[in-house]
């Protein structure tokens, strides 16, 4: 985990996954004072609303934290710029291949890049046109997930690229033992999303977080594509009336395909903005009926609201106590 720390500038190599809503000022801060890594979700943010959150999240710590901004953002470039005037040490780039130039320009102004990547083929490709971490995030992740589970894409990634470069493993990972075992394979850290979303940090709705305490891992179910000209990322949420309106959200979006009303990228926009609205019903104001519960399948041992400190240090004592039995 050292390198992972000395990448990240933080006592434990534990990110914090960007979470729309969740993942602001308040839960960030906690995240890196806990000496884990916080990370902004830009989601849907305009450059301006970006600017105060950086700023707020500045105003309650003084440790290292990241930004994750998506690639299909219209305003990406002026996203990444409002990151080069706070000086943000870390950039994650996430939801596709990051568009030309948009390393670059994190990497001119003194940033670290990080990235996701579906293939090794792809993960090899950026590591070459200049990210400088990887995050490997399997199927058992919240929100929007690729089609392979962790611990295949981490078998598969880990041999190949750990050695030279700084991995982090996430999807699925909710104990310390599981984080010594990805250690153990070489990974720098561990990114962890679902963990944190209920801390006594985060700004969730307390209906938001019974919802999680209540959950098994089987309730967190990915949603299905409707239309396979609408390339619509997988998104694992907790099931409820919300997950049903999303396949309606798909046909709507996809009629308009058929009429010609839109193009296919302001149709994946469509799609995206219909999540940063469920996902504000279900986290902001309490509609855990109608509203978004992303999770991942390890919310089943979400079970208590905690500060974000004792989160990180129950975690440690596990990862340890599992790397001394062996």
């Amino acid at each position: 985990m050292a390198r992972g720390c000395a990448f990240l500038g933080s006592e434990t190599a534990i990110l914090c996954g960007a979470m729309s809503w969740v993942s602001e000022r308040n839960l960030v801060a906690a995240m890196s004072n806990a000496g884990g890594f916080g990370v902004i979700a830009c989601g849907a943010m305009t450059p301006e609303l970006l600017d105060a959150e950086i700023a707020g999240t500045k105003a309650l710590t003084d440790k290292p934290f990241g930004v994750n901004l998506i690639t299909m953002h219209p305003d990406l470039f002026d996203l990444i710029g409002v990151c080069e005037k706070h000086g943000v040490s870390h950039v994650v780039l996430a939801g596709g291949i990051p568009p030309k130039g948009s390393i670059d320009a994190i990497k001119a102004f003194g940033a670290k890049v990080i990235v996701f990547a579906p293939t090794l083929a792809l993960a090899k490709k950026q590591f070459r046109g200049g990210a400088d971490a990887l995050v490997i995030e399997g199927s058992e992740a919240g929100g929007h997930i690729g089609p392979i589970s962790t611990s295949v894409l981490a078998q598969e990634f880990l041999p190949e690229l750990a050695a030279e470069h700084v991995v982090f493993v996430a999807g699925g990972i909710g104990r310390g033992d599981m984080i010594a075992a990805y250690l153990e394979m070489g990974a720098a850290g561990v990114q962890m999303g679902t963990a944190f979303a209920c801390a006594s940090e985060s700004i969730a709705h307390p209906n938001f977080k019974k919802a999680f305490f209540r959950a098994k891992a089987r309730d967190a179910e990915a949603s299905v594509q409707i239309d396979t000209r609408l390339p619509v990322i997988p998104v694992r949420a907790l099931k409820n009336k919300g997950t049903d309106e999303f396949a309606s959200k798909q046909r709507e979006v996809a009629l308009l395909l058929d009429q010609g009303s839109v193009e296919m990228a302001e149709a994946q926009l469509q799609i995206e903005r219909y999540w940063a609205g469920a996902l504000r019903r279900a986290v902001v104001d309490g509609d855990i009926e109608n509203g978004s519960l992303m999770a991942g399948q390890s919310v089943g041992m979400v079970t208590q609201e905690e500060p974000v400190v004792d989160i990180i240090a129950r975690l440690m004592r596990e990862s340890e106590a599992a790397l001394t039995r062996r």
